[in-house]
């Protein structure tokens, strides 16, 4: 071995290549890197027993997917097309295009947002604490299955960031049970994409299940960017009448 994850013949493992991403990427997994070799974004070499070997451009056409994801907030398609760019010598791989060229009216929520934290954990008081919310108010969202606990009666970023939305909509004469609607709404958009990506992680395929997971969260964004252009002409369809 001349270097670590490394064979004479050059070319590193993909445990490797996890400990030069991880430092900017902490979620980066095997999963996800062999997700990116489905997707045709990446193409390490293999050795004749099967091995992945990646050169250091595999690692920063990865580093350049991941980042792009990260701060672009691009979807895979659209980073497959620059990469096709760069290699038909048009582009250079370098830093990712910035969010300007991505069209303006899509949601600026990226789809690594809807990737769940895990690692994440509020107590009732922490949540109460956190939001600005008081017991009482935190029950009725509760009650009204706006809010639900995880494990052990956890609560996530989600939940805060919840908790302070409906407290903040509150103050405009809106009550817990008014916000069922906008539940409801979610739930529906949560199932409908569901539906969509549920053929593709029963799969058989290599990957499917990854797949899956990434076509879920850039619906997700996607639908958000859905919801807020609705919202928008609806009320300006109805301040103007």
């Amino acid at each position: 071995m001349t270097a670590v994850g490394q064979t004479a013949r050059g070319g590193m493992s993909i445990g490797s290549v996890l400990d030069q991403l991880r430092p900017d990427f902490p979620d980066i997994t095997i999963s996800k890197i062999r997700f990116l070799e489905s997707e045709g974004l990446i193409s390490p070499e293999r050795t004749p027993s099967g091995y992945r070997r990646f050169s250091v451009a595999d690692c920063e056409r990865l580093r350049f997917v991941l980042t792009a994801q990260r701060d672009q907030y691009l979807p895979l398609k659209v980073i497959k097309e620059q990469l096709e760019a760069i290699d038909s010598g048009v582009a250079t791989l370098g830093v990712p295009r910035d969010r300007s060229a991505r069209p303006r009216w899509l949601s600026q929520v990226s789809p690594e947002e809807f990737r769940s934290d895990r690692t994440v954990r509020f107590s009732r008081n922490d949540l109460i604490e956190r939001s600005g919310i008081d017991e009482t108010f935190l029950t009725e969202l509760v009650r009204a299955g706006l809010i639900v606990a995880g494990p052990g009666g956890f609560f996530d970023e989600d939940a805060t960031a919840l908790a302070a939305s409906a407290k903040a909509m509150s103050e405009y004469g809106l009550e817990v049970r008014h916000l069922r609607a906008f539940k409801l709404a979610a739930d529906r958009e949560a199932a409908l994409v569901a539906q969509i990506a549920g053929p593709i992680a029963k799969s058989r395929d290599a990957g499917a299940r990854d797949r899956a997971e990434e076509m879920v969260r850039e619906l997700a964004a996607l639908s958000l960017a859905l919801h807020t252009s609705l919202v928008k002409s609806a009320v300006r369809s109805a301040l103007d009448h």
